[in-house]
């Protein structure tokens, strides 16, 4: 049975307009276009931003993983929750990452793992992105393998990322 359009799909609409408006959003913060760079109580604002969208993740992406198992019936709730939870959080993380990369160059900071962390999550971005709407589903003789083989990278990422902001976490508060 052949897909819908994702073109009529008002959930890859509002998932687009998110991923633009991260971007626009990222791209402001790089370039000071609005001063994000305030203390509120011991720490930046846009590392309260980086942390509560980690934070997110780090706790729904576990807790979404055994809820769909536990009741299907749920499933529609939890991937909504989980597609567009990740992705504020991710809009969060960007903008923390991007005041941090436009910081001018007598304090610029080590790219270290952080840069690898951002990198880990773009790709979790895309991955998911492609999984949930089905985009590898109709690729020809491939229709087959590439939607699995695009799940087990999602998911082996998404280990990945636990990894690398552990180390991220512990190295950022002088443990490591």
């Amino acid at each position: 049975m052949e897909r819908p359009s994702i073109l009529k799909n008002h959930t890859f609409w509002m998932t687009i307009v998110i991923i633009l408006a991260t971007t626009i959003l990222s791209i402001a913060t790089f370039f000071r276009w609005f001063r994000l760079r305030f203390q509120v109580g011991p720490f930046y604002f846009t590392h309260w931003l980086g942390w509560i969208g980690v934070l997110f993740i780090a706790f729904y992406t576990p807790i979404y993983y055994v809820l769909k198992r536990r009741n299907p019936k749920l499933v529609k709730k939890l991937i909504k929750v989980h597609v567009f939870g990740n992705l504020l959080s991710v809009s969060l993380i960007s903008i923390h990452y991007a005041q941090q990369m436009g910081r001018p160059t007598q304090f610029y900071p080590d790219l270290g793992t952080g840069l690898i962390l951002y990198i880990v999550m773009f790709i979790l971005v895309a991955t998911g992105f492609l999984h949930r709407f089905g985009i590898l589903d109709n690729l020809g003789r491939y229709h087959m393998i590439l939607p699995h083989q695009n799940r087990f990278l999602h998911l082996a990422i998404t280990l990945t990322f636990y990894l690398v902001g552990i180390v991220h976490a512990l190295r950022n508060v002088g443990l490591l």
